[in-house]
Parts: structure tokens; C-alpha cells; sequence
């Protein structure tokens, strides 16, 4: 799902680049009204969760793999301007330290998931999330984040003169849509999980108990050591895009990542290596978002 450097043409990553600085300004403006500093530590651990989610790649079909997004998932839990802030962190730690979406691209790639991708998802939500329906939104909201985020990043391939046969197109299309079943059916096991824990963390997001609290991080911690191990290793919907269309060859990186593809090259193992990498990333994620939190608490209470 994320768009690398070298797929789009400079009108439209510039374009999305300054679209993308407001928005993500006043989505933190937004998140200062709700925010106390007692809660920041939650936009670190769900963050730091998604991150790790998001190293795990799953088959979906025809050689192609999928991962979570997460852009439900964390506005169900941290309110939906909250959570446009956690993911813009998580997208920029990607880019610069992990090579995992490029920087001149990183405008689209929030434009498409950490604004409209989780607003499409927060809508069910919002709507139906409080009544009978609520499951039901919950999984519509995750299928409907990952749809509309493909359909950006497939529009502004379109923009930006990249031919795409017709078959080619429909196969895409119905490759994002099984990751999009996926992505609503793991949101709602994960919400359903964390409201057996706390019956009120579903109803009231910002409403967390100590237990919650700790397994979601350790459960983070779980994933990228030990689910690194199983992860697929077939390309992504927008890399299996790029192999049918031949534009792969334009992916190109603008800077040497430190832990490019999520390794950390001190060891030969590759599962040291990704695990490594991944608790680096925990700890970066962790770190940006509990910084970011506190600094928009902080400012709330100026």
C-alpha cells in the first residue's frame, strides 16, 4: 500500500505533499481538544502495535500479499484525529528509517491512509458504532479504509501516466478487495478482543484499563519478533501493480535507510535481522508518538 519514490509523476506527489501539510495540521489541532497527558501513552502503544502489524504480511492470492493498515483500528481506539497523527508518525518512520514508502511520496501515502483511508474507516463507526450494528461497523469501517486507500493510490498512479491494461486493473481491484475483507475481520477480532478485556473500550475508545494497556504491548512485542518468522514474502498489492505495469524499475530511494526492508544487517540471520529491526522500530514508533502526544497535550493545556 505504500507508494516508494519513482511511481509518481512530480506534479502529483507535489501536489499531495502540500495538501497533506494542513491536513495533518489540523487533524493535530483537532487532537489537542480531547487529549490529556494521562492518554498519551496509549497513542505510543497503539502505535507502536500497528507498526508491528504492519511488518507481517499475509498471502491474499495470486502470488500477491497484504498486510494490516490499521487506520480503523487505531481511530476506533484513539479517536479519529488522534489517530491521523499516530499514523502520519508511523508513515514517516517508514520512509526515512525502513525504506517502506518514499519521501517524496510520503504526502500521498498520508493523504491515502492516515487522512482519507481512516476518515472512510471512522465512518461506520461513527454512524452505527454504538448501537446493534456496532460489529458490523467495525468490520465495514476496516474493509472501507483499505478500499479507499487502494483507489487513491491506483487514481494517482492513473495521474500520473501510468498505464494500466484492463485486466491488469480488475485483478488489482479484486486483490485490494480481499485485503480489504481481511483487514475489517482482523479490526474486528482486535476490537472484540480488547472489549473482552475492557467492556468499555469499544463504547468509550479512551476509556483503557492497565490490562488492555499491557497485552496490546505485548502483544506488539510478540509480533515483530516471532510473527516476523512467518511473514509472507510475496510483493505487496502496489509492488505486484508495479511488476505487471513495468514501472518497478522506477522505485528508487532517496536516501540510504538505515534498516532498509526491515533488516538490521548485524546479524546473518534473517529472522535476527527482521526481529531486530522490528523491536528498533517498536522503540522509534513508541517513542515518536508518546513525543507527539505530549506535545499536543502540553499546547491543549496552554
Amino acid at each position: 500500500m505504500h507508494i516508494p519514490d519513482g511511481f509518481l509523476a512530480t506534479p502529483v506527489w507535489a501536489a499531495l505533499d502540500v495538501t497533506a501539510v494542513p491536513a495533518v495540521g489540523y487533524l493535530a489541532r483537532r487532537a489537542q481538544r480531547g487529549l490529556e497527558q494521562s492518554k498519551v501513552p496509549l497513542l505510543g502503544v497503539m502505535g507502536a502495535f500497528v507498526f508491528a502489524a504492519q511488518m507481517i504480511n499475509f498471502p491474499v492470492g495470486l502470488g500477491t500479499s497484504g498486510h494490516l493498515v490499521g487506520a480503523a483500528l487505531l481511530a476506533y481506539t484513539l479517536g479519529p484525529a488522534a489517530a491521523g497523527v499516530v499514523l502520519t508518525a508511523i508513515l514517516a518512520v517508514q520512509a526515512l528509517v525502513f525504506q517502506d514508502g518514499g519521501i517524496l511520496s510520503l504526502g500521498a501515502n498520508i493523504i491515502n491512509m492516515a487522512v482519507a483511508g481512516m476518515l472512510a474507516g471512522y465512518l461506520p463507526f461513527r454512524l452505527w458504532g454504538k448501537g446493534r450494528r456496532r460489529r458490523e461497523a467495525i468490520f465495514l469501517g476496516g474493509v472501507l479504509s483499505v478500499l479507499t486507500s487502494a483507489l487513491l493510490a491506483l487514481s494517482e498512479l492513473l495521474l500520473s501516466g501510468v498505464a494500466m491494461p484492463a485486466a491488469v486493473l480488475r485483478i488489482s481491484l479484486g486483490l485490494f478487495v480481499v485485503s480489504a475483507v481481511l483487514e475489517g475481520a482482523i479490526t474486528l477480532a482486535i476490537m472484540q478482543a480488547l472489549e473482552s478485556i475492557n467492556p468499555d473500550f469499544i463504547r468509550d475508545p479512551q476509556s483503557h484499563g492497565g490490562r488492555a494497556f499491557s497485552l496490546v504491548g505485548m502483544a506488539a512485542l510478540f509480533v515483530a519478533v516471532i510473527g516476523v518468522a512467518f511473514a509472507s514474502t510475496h510483493p505487496d498489492g502496489i509492488q505486484k501493480l508495479a511488476d505487471a505495469t513495468g514501472i518497478a524499475s522506477r522505485a528508487k530511494a532517496l536516501i540510504a535507510a538505515p534498516m532498509a526492508d526491515y533488516q538490521l544487517g548485524v546479524w546473518r540471520s534473517i529472522w535476527l535481522r527482521k526481529a531486530g529491526a522490528g523491536l528498533a522500530g517498536l522503540g522509534l514508533i513508541f517513542g515518536a508518538c508518546l513525543v507527539c502526544g505530549r506535545l499536543l497535550a502540553r499546547q491543549r493545556g496552554t
